[in-house]
């Protein structure tokens, strides 16, 4: 397989609960590339400030050196490692000559995803999914914001990305599948 001297780092963002962790995970096993995930650093910084995830995106709109500091970690790892999958919002941003994914899901699906998802407990307790989902788009919009402020960059302009997913109605090891088809293209390219 020829590279064209591209890096072999795959980055993949998307909408909350669109399947990334569990892509990634697959992508890690297929590949035997190596995993960063800017989110659980987040979730860890958040649980240790006792507030839920929503919470802490607020607090950090007037923090923005926790964004900043969160981006750059991801980014310096890259430098050093290839073979790599990085979970992270702004990993496309960061890691540019990466191949950039964004997984797209239904708000009603992504919502039940989350609502199910036992690890999400500790920063996210909800009585009903519907409580989730409108979490989840607070959470989203807030995310933007924050992004454009610090960064001046959309992470839903989908422009950004080589590849965009909806894993709606998908399992995961088929979105798996569908990125390796593309990422290998993209290598040859």
């Amino acid at each position: 397989m020829k590279n064209n001297n591209k890096q072999h780092i795959i980055t993949i963002t998307g909408d909350l609960a669109s399947g990334k962790g569990a892509v990634t995970e697959l992508l890690k096993e297929d590949l035997g590339y190596e995993i960063y995930r800017n989110g659980e650093y987040f979730r860890m910084l958040a649980k240790e400030k006792n507030m839920s995830v929503t919470e802490f995106n607020i607090y950090v709109e007037n923090h923005p050196e926790i964004d900043i500091q969160i981006e750059k970690s991801a980014k310096n790892y890259a430098k050093t490692h290839d073979k790599l999958i990085v979970d992270a919002r702004l990993g496309w941003y960061v890691v540019p000559d990466s191949f950039k994914i964004y997984l797209t899901v239904d708000s009603k699906e992504g919502a039940r995803r989350a609502f199910a998802d036992p690890k999400r407990k500790s920063t996210e307790s909800f009585e009903t999914v519907e409580e989730q989902e409108a979490d989840m788009k607070k959470r989203y919009e807030l995310e933007n914001k924050r992004y454009f402020d610090v960064y001046g960059v959309r992470k839903d302009d989908m422009s950004n990305y080589d590849l965009v997913l909806d894993t709606t109605n998908f399992t995961p090891e088929q979105v798996s599948k569908k990125i390796q088809k593309e990422y290998f293209k993209w290598l040859e390219i």
